[in-house]
């Protein structure tokens, strides 16, 4: 009987351990005249640090979107840890440290208001991992979240991403404002996640961000993916920078591309 146990709880556990990080299979959102996400097949493995490249335009929000459960897809599916992201969104929310491109606006409400209301859905958070956090970013969470500049937002989003030690770290252009301290000091903070057992998706058009801290980059292209491959392999094969792989899949009318709808 316990050897049977044993047998179960071993299946059991490689099932677990089989299970992707994130999974897409054919995503898609067609917002018409050519423009959206198309047909994506996606596959980050637990504890890579997966760089998602592109333009604007190119369609990263929209899949960020898709895979928190803000928006429906029209054809496809999404899964997180196996959680449908449409079905079993309020568990994904609960597995995942969201880093949105644009803040939400809390208007008078102070830094650690902030962080107390969005703590309590999560079903609370260690106050050390807040101050922790708070500190290494000179984030003061006394002041009203009017009050902070662009930086000092883009810290607190940083914070509430990363507070509740998530198993998945989606994060939109984690480092835009900030200045290039507090960038390495993000970086930083980024690797003791991953070396913790935390997953990250970061979407990014700074390839020398991707460089610094991904394992794996996929390239976007008008709504579709169009290489996926690690830094390391890429590095030990010779082959051409990133930057030069990136921009052999753009023309210059590329980068006029209109921004997707909000």
């Amino acid at each position: 009987m316990k050897f049977e146990v044993a047998q179960l709880h071993g299946a059991y556990m490689l099932r677990e351990m089989a299970v992707s990080a994130i999974r897409t299979s054919k995503l898609s959102k067609d917002y018409g005249v050519g423009r959206g996400l198309f047909d994506l097949d996606l596959e980050v493995t637990p504890q890579e640090v997966f760089g998602y490249l592109g333009p604007n335009g190119a369609g990263k929000t929209t899949t960020i979107r898709l895979l928190m459960g803000m928006i429906k897809p029209s054809a496809g599916a999404a899964f997180v840890f196996g959680l449908d992201c449409i079905r079993d969104y309020v568990e994904v929310k609960r597995k995942v440290g969201y880093l949105p491109g644009d803040m939400p606006q809390f208007g008078s409400l102070r830094g650690k208001e902030v962080v107390a209301y969005l703590g309590g859905m999560r079903g609370g958070v260690d106050p050390n991992a807040v101050r922790s956090i708070a500190e290494r970013f000179d984030l003061d969470l006394n002041r009203r979240f009017r009050e902070y500049s662009s930086g000092n937002k883009r810290k607190l989003g940083i914070l509430l991403a990363f507070m509740h030690r998530p198993d998945l770290l989606i994060l939109d252009e984690p480092t835009n404002g900030l200045d290039p301290l507090n960038q390495q000091e993000f970086y930083e903070l980024l690797r003791e996640a991953r070396d913790g057992g935390a997953t990250v998706f970061l979407s990014s058009h700074v390839l020398s961000e991707v460089e610094h801290v991904c394992d794996t980059v996929g390239i976007l292209r008008a709504g579709k993916l169009v290489r996926v491959a690690r830094l390391d392999e890429l590095r030990a094969a010779g082959e051409t920078s990133l930057e030069e792989i990136f921009l052999s899949y753009y023309s210059d009318t590329d980068h006029h591309q209109k921004a997707l709808p909000e």
